[in-house]
């Protein structure tokens, strides 16, 4: 009879987490009152103050901080200390974009200013953090003998084209910006995976007689 790695089951867990998610953030928008619409207003107006259903929203962007703070703290050794850190930095900003939440998208709706403000701010590092974490990993994969990774590449690419993108099309900025998080899930759950398969392989499962 075989016992299940420690190492596997976390990656499976942090999988998981990144799922339940990304299936919350793209669910969110059927709860919204009129006149939402996922392909103009962004994510974060789905998690809005004031706003019957934000709920969902906001416990997916939580879920999304404390899986990519998890997955950053067990990645340490192959993403390296600055990787690690970037990324952990990325959970955080998650994290209070969850806890400090948009302006309403309704209008003449009151609202606190310091939120939206701080909302805006975490935001902000979010996408930062994401696109210099994903340079700090690959150039650390790169060092220790590593390829350019495909994932690597779009992940770059996509944080730069696609806040522009939002700027210049602001009617599509809800829909350019799921492509984005769409991007950063891949990411995150590729590396996920590779990390439990690399831990398979490195540590193979203990028999029990």
């Amino acid at each position: 009879m075989r016992t299940r790695s420690p190492d596997r089951l976390q990656s499976k867990i942090i999988v998981a987490s990144f799922i339940v998610s990304a299936t919350s953030l793209f669910l969110a928008p059927p709860l919204m009152p009129e006149p939402y619409s996922w392909i103009t207003h962004t994510i974060s107006e789905s998690a809005a103050q004031g706003v019957d259903g934000a709920w969902l929203a906001r416990f997916g962007f939580t879920m999304f901080g404390l899986a990519v703070i998890w997955l950053a703290t067990v990645e340490r050794h192959r993403w390296g200390r600055l990787g690690s850190a970037v990324h952990g930095a990325f959970g955080v900003s998650m994290f209070a974009i969850a806890l400090f939440s948009h302006r309403p998208f309704q209008e003449d709706v009151p609202f606190d200013v310091v939120e939206d403000t701080v909302h805006s701010a975490a935001a902000t590092a979010v996408g930062f953090a994401f696109a210099f974490g994903v340079l700090a990993v690959a150039l650390r994969l790169r060092h220790t003998g590593g390829g350019v990774r495909f994932r690597d590449v779009v992940a770059l690419m996509a944080s730069v084209v696609i806040p522009m993108g939002m700027t210049v099309w602001p009617e599509l900025a809800g829909l350019l910006q799921r492509g984005m998080f769409l991007i950063a899930y891949v990411w995150y759950l590729s590396e996920a995976s590779e990390q439990g398969h690399e831990r398979k392989m490195n540590h193979p499962l203990p028999s029990i007689e």
